[in-house]
């Protein structure tokens, strides 16, 4: 039974660095992603699970805008790291840099989005011009 595409999915980060790799699957020559059934992905390709961890969504483009929403927040010392859970030290430069990324995006994807996903941009790119310049008062 296939899945709605339609229906979002939620966004996890996992971060790998420092664990030893798991050697690559064996898999027929030409497979691909996209030729792995739905339901179960084969162990070690792009998208499964590792042992013991839940399936990572499929990214989407609301996923990468909040991703660097957050990154920019946390420039402007206002949200704190997942892991470490200490608030970001102030750093200007790195937010404007993370909300120019942004409004690039914006000027390169003008007409190309769903109405949901130019809004959530519109607005995205709203609050982050907005809490950069209370940052930097």
């Amino acid at each position: 039974m296939s899945e709605d595409p339609s229906k979002e999915r939620g966004f996890v980060v996992v971060d790998k660095r420092g664990r030893e790799e798991e050697p690559p699957s064996e898999s027929p020559p030409g497979g691909s992603r996209a030729d792995a059934p739905e339901g179960g992905a084969q162990a070690g390709a792009p998208g499964s699970a590792p042992r013991g961890e839940r399936e990572l969504p499929r990214p989407d483009f609301a996923s990468l805008l909040i991703s660097l929403g957050h990154s920019a927040l946390y420039h402007l010392g206002l949200v704190a790291d997942p892991q470490s859970g200490r608030r970001g030290e102030k750093n200007l430069a790195l937010a404007r840099e993370t909300i120019d990324l942004v409004e690039m995006l914006e000027q390169k994807t003008r007409g190309n989005l769903t109405p949901e996903e130019a809004q959530l941009l519109e607005e995205l790119l709203y609050d982050l011009r907005m809490r950069y310049v209370e940052s930097a008062r």
